[in-house]
C-alpha cells in the first residue's frame, strides 16, 4: 500500500506541493504541486532520471561534456533537484546552486528527498532573474539550468532577449545553457525563445520528438545555447544520445522551423 503524500502550503503559488511514491518504479517519489506532476526522483538510482525533457537535458551535457570533471551548476527553477542529484554522480566534486522562489518548496524537497551525500548544493529564495544581479553577482557557471516556465503564461521577466544577456554574462566561455520549454500548438513561444536565445548566444539547438516540430502537438522542447562553437559531430552525437525518437535542429534548419 502506498505512503499517505506528505504535503506543504506553498505561499508563493498558493497551493500544496505534494511528495508521494511512483508505484511503478520502486525507490522513486513524485513531486506534484497543485495536483500536477512536477519532478521525478529514483532515491535508490540517482542516476535514473524518468521525465524524457530532463534525461534529454542530461544527454545532451554528457555528450558536449564527456569528462567526470567538477563543473559549476547553477538551476534555475529547483523543483526536486533531479539533475543536481545526476550530476553529483556524473561529475563528482561539482558544485551546484538551487535557486527557486518558493521558500517553503525547497525545504519541502530537502527534508523529505535528502541529497546523495556526495551533492555539494547550495539554495537560494529569489527570483531567477534578480539572483543574478545580487546574490550571485561576479560569479560563473559552466552549466546553467533554466527549468521555470512553460508556455505563454511565462512570467515576461524571464523570457526576453534582455535576460538572455544576462545568462550569457553568468556562463564561463565555454558554458552551456539548457532550458526547458513547455509550449501548445503552434509554438509562438518557442519562437520567441529560439529568438531571444540567438541574440545572446553564438550557437542555439533546438531538440525534442520529431513530432513536436511539426507543431502540431504539446510537449517540451530543449534549448542549448553556447557561446563557444558546438560542432556537427557532437550535434549529431546529441541527437543519437535520445531519449528516442530524437531530433536537432540548429543553424539554418532552426531559422526555417522559426519561420511561417
Amino acid at each position: 500500500m502506498s505512503m499517505k503524500p506528505l504535503k506543504r502550503w506553498l505561499g508563493g503559488t498558493q497551493e500544496h506541493a505534494s511528495i508521494y511514491p511512483d508505484d511503478l518504479v520502486p525507490g522513486a517519489m513524485i513531486l506534484a504541486i497543485g495536483g500536477a506532476e512536477q519532478s521525478h526522483v529514483n532515491l535508490t538510482h540517482p542516476e535514473d532520471i524518468f521525465y524524457e525533457y530532463l534525461a534529454r537535458i542530461a544527454n545532451h551535457l554528457d555528450v558536449l561534456r564527456p569528462q567526470p570533471e567538477p563543473l559549476k551548476f547553477l538551476h534555475l527553477g529547483a523543483g526536486a533537484l533531479t539533475l543536481a542529484r545526476w550530476a553529483a554522480l556524473r561529475y563528482p566534486e561539482s558544485e551546484h546552486v538551487a535557486v527557486d522562489i518558493e521558500r517553503e518548496l525547497l525545504d519541502f524537497v530537502l527534508t523529505h528527498l535528502p541529497l546523495p551525500e556526495q551533492c555539494n548544493l547550495q539554495t537560494l529564495v529569489a527570483d531567477a532573474r534578480a539572483v543574478l544581479k545580487e546574490e550571485l553577482l561576479d560569479e560563473e557557471f559552466d552549466v546553467i539550468v533554466l527549468d521555470i516556465f512553460s508556455g505563454p503564461e511565462a512570467p515576461e521577466h524571464l523570457t526576453g532577449p534582455e535576460y538572455y544577456e544576462e545568462l550569457a554574462l553568468a556562463l564561463a566561455p565555454e558554458g552551456l545553457l539548457f532550458v526547458n520549454i513547455g509550449d501548445d500548438p503552434p509554438l509562438a513561444f518557442t519562437d520567441r525563445q529560439v529568438q531571444a536565445a540567438q541574440s545572446a548566444f553564438d550557437y542555439v539547438l533546438l531538440s525534442s520528438t520529431p513530432e513536436m516540430f511539426t507543431r502540431k502537438f504539446p510537449g517540451n522542447l530543449i534549448l542549448t545555447a553556447s557561446k563557444s562553437r558546438i560542432d556537427q559531430s557532437a550535434i549529431t552525437a546529441c541527437e543519437a544520445a535520445g531519449p528516442y525518437p530524437s531530433e536537432v535542429k540548429h543553424s539554418l534548419a532552426l531559422d526555417r522551423f522559426g519561420k511561417p
